[in-house]
C-alpha cells in the first residue's frame, strides 16, 4: 500500500526525521490560511498522487505569490496528472501539499527495500539524487550503491559510516546521516515497510539534511498490524479492477494487453503471461485465482476480466491438484453460462481428472476451446483474439 507524500512526512515528523514544514489542501479556500501559517515569501505547490515523476509532469511547482499559488492550485485541484509512472490515463489530484522551499547545494538518493533475493533490507544510495536518478542508474550503474542490512544485528553505525565515506559527505553531513539512516530503520520495522525512499535527500546552503521528498510502501500482508496506516489507504488512487480483487482476495495487476489470465499459482500465472509475450501476444493482467478454484470464484474473476474493455480473449490456465479438474470445468461452464461471456476462451488443464474436465468442457459446445499443451493453448487465444476489437 502507497502512501501520499503529505502522509510519509507525518511519518517522518513521528522519528523525529527532518523534513520541511507543510501543509494539506483540499479545498481552494484553505490556500491563504496555509500560506500564513507556512510563512515565507515563495512556497512549493505539489499534487498529491501515488506515482513519481510528478516534476516532470507539472505536478510540483514553486511560487513566489499567492496569486501564483492560486493559480497553480486551481490548475491541479480536480485535475488528472499523467507521468511516465501512471498509466495512459493519469491519477486524479485529489489533494494538494505545499510547502516551504528550502536553498540546495546537493541532491542525494536514499532509499531502503525489501531486498526478495536475500530477504533482508537494502540501504540503496547515491550522490547524483533529483529528478534524472533513472538516467543515473541505466547510464553510470557503479554510482548506485547498495549496502544489505543484517536482520540480526540491525544496521550498525560502522556500516552507516561505510555509506558516508563511499557518497563522500564530510564529518558533519556524516553525522546527520547516521542519525538519520538508523531512525529511517527503526521506523522501517516497526510500521511494516516495504519501501522508504528520498529523492531528493538535500544537503542545504546551511550544511543541514532534509528529505525534500517522502516515497514510503508499507507492506500489505502486515496491515492487520498497522491499523492506523491502514487507515491512510486512498481508494481514489487505485486501480477499480485492482482494489476490487484485493477485497475478493484475488491476485490481480492491470496491464496493457487485450488477452485476459486467469490462473491459479503466482509462479504459473508469471509462466502463462510470458507465454503468450513469447508468441507475440500481450496479456492483459496478472490474476491469480488460488488453490480453491470453484463457481463462484470463477465468476468473481470473469467479473474483473471483463471489466476491462480492452480484453477480447481469455486464456485459463489451471492446475487441479487441491481440486479435481472436473470440478473446475464444470464451474467454468456455469460462470460462461450465467455471464453470456461471448468472447473467445481457451481453458487448459492439468493434473487430476484433467481428461474428465476437458470432455465436459467439449460437451457443454460453448465458446470455450479445451486444451491441455500450455503452449498449444498459448498460441489458440493469441489465433483467437487476432482483428478483434
Amino acid at each position: 500500500m502507497n502512501l501520499h507524500e503529505y502522509q510519509a512526512k507525518n511519518l517522518y515528523r513521528k522519528y523525529d526525521i527532518p523534513t520541511t514544514k507543510g501543509m494539506l489542501l483540499t479545498h481552494p479556500s484553505q490556500l491563504d490560511n496555509i500560506l500564513n501559517s507556512i510563512g515565507k515569501n515563495k512556497w512549493v505547490v505539489k499534487a498529491q498522487v501515488h506515482a513519481g515523476g510528478r516534476g516532470k509532469a507539472g505536478g510540483v511547482v514553486i511560487v513566489d505569490s499567492k496569486a501564483k499559488a492560486n493559480e497553480e492550485v486551481r490548475r491541479l485541484l480536480g485535475s488528472t496528472l499523467i507521468t511516465h509512472q501512471t498509466s495512459k490515463d493519469g491519477q486524479k489530484v485529489n489533494s494538494i501539499y505545499i510547502e516551504e522551499p528550502c536553498d540546495i547545494l546537493q541532491q542525494i538518493y536514499l532509499a531502503f527495500i525489501v531486498d526478495r533475493t536475500t530477504s533482508r533490507i537494502m540501504i540503496i544510495t547515491s550522490s547524483e539524487g533529483g529528478i534524472e536518478i533513472e538516467e543515473v542508474a541505466e547510464n553510470t550503474p557503479e554510482k548506485i550503491l547498495k549496502n544489505t542490512i543484517n536482520p540480526v544485528v540491525g544496521i550498525m553505525p560502522a556500516q552507516c559510516r561505510q555509506i558516508c565515506d563511499d557518497l563522500g559527505l564530510d564529518k558533519n553531513l556524516s553525522s546527520q546521516m547516521i542519525s538519520l539512516m538508523q531512525k529511517i530503520y527503526k521506523m522501517f520495522v516497526e510500521n511494516d515497510l516495504s519501501l522508504v525512499e528520498i529523492n531528493p535527500l538535500v544537503v542545504t546552503e546551511e550544511g543541514k539534511l532534509i528529505c525534500l521528498d517522502a516515497k514510503i510502501q508499507v507492506d500489505d500482508s502486515a496491515l492487520y498490524r498497522q491499523p492506523e496506516l491502514n487507515e491512510s489507504r486512498d481508494d481514489s488512487q487505485e486501480d477499480e479492477r485492482e482494489l476490487k480483487a484485493h477485497k475478493l482476495d484475488l491476485n490481480y495487476i492491470s496491464l496493457e494487453g487485450n488477452i485476459a489470465c486467469m490462473v491459479n499459482g503466482a509462479g504459473l500465472a508469471m509462466a502463462t503471461m510470458d507465454l503468450i509475450k513469447t508468441y507475440g501476444g500481450e496479456p492483459a493482467n496478472f490474476l491469480d485465482v488460488g488453490g480453491a478454484v470453484n463457481e463462484t470464484r470463477v465468476i468473481e474473476a470473469f467479473e474483473i476480466i471483463l471489466s476491462d474493455k480492452k480484453v477480447n480473449g481469455i486464456l485459463i490456465n489451471i492446475f487441479g491438484g487441491i481440486v479435481r479438474c472436473d470440478i473446475i470445468a464444470s464451474g467454468i461452464i456455469a460462470a460462461v453460462k450465467k455471464m453470456n461471456i461471448t468472447i473467445p476462451i481457451v481453458a487448459r488443464l492439468e493434473g487430476t481428472n484433467v481428461q474428465e474436465g476437458l470432455d465436459l468442457i467439449k460437451a457443454a459446445n460453448l465458446n470455450i476451446y479445451e486444451e491441455n499443451d500450455l503452449d498449444k493453448a498459448s498460441l489458440k487465444i493469441i489465433e483467437l483474439t487476432k482483428g478483434l476489437n
